[in-house]
């Protein structure tokens, strides 16, 4: 199974990374209706940071995210189930397949690698910011060393300039 497969199916919702139940459902190779039933059937292991139902307005506004490839894959009534990464993993021991299993552990990988890319991203984030307020205090440095060095030259331009008073003497 394709990593990036798995990736492109994981959700942000309430600050946390979810898979719905239908594309679960897709990947475990069972019908939505089964993968549900099973959750039911099972529902002291999926407490609510495992598994949560989407409110109407998470739903809506995911629907105008995501382009569904099956749209008679759910119903427009029916809201989906909203998976954690520990949710998915306990999917495998209510579902006991092997392709359960198998599925299990590539999604899990997939949150596993997403997590480690968004940690190597905010160090990269972090290191930039960084990098960029040194330079910008350098920048500001070599700024301020030009400017003055043109303000002295005005400065002796000025004074050479400058009307003399008292006794002149010709240079010749």
């Amino acid at each position: 199974m394709q990593l990036q497969t798995i990736q492109n199916r994981i959700y942000e919702i309430r600050g946390q990374k979810i898979m719905l139940d239908f594309d679960l459902a897709e990947l475990y190779e069972v019908e939505t209706r089964v993968l549900n039933q099973a959750v039911k059937r099972n529902i002291d292991i999926f407490p609510d940071d495992f598994m949560f139902q989407l409110s109407q307005k998470e739903w809506e506004n995911m629907l105008s995210q995501i382009v569904m490839t099956y749209p008679a894959k759910r119903p427009k009534s029916a809201l989906p189930l909203a998976f954690t990464e520990y949710g998915v993993t306990m999917l495998a021991n209510v579902l006991k397949s092997k392709k359960a299993r198998q599925t299990s552990i590539a999604v899990v990988r997939a949150f596993i690698a997403l997590k480690q890319f968004t940690l190597n991203y905010k160090e990269i984030a972090d290191k930039l910011k960084e990098l960029e307020s040194k330079y910008n205090k350098q920048f500001k440095d070599v700024y301020e060393a030009i400017n003055h060095l043109l303000q002295k030259d005005k400065q002796e331009t000025k004074q050479r300039e400058r009307k003399r008073i008292g006794y002149k003497i010709d240079k010749k």
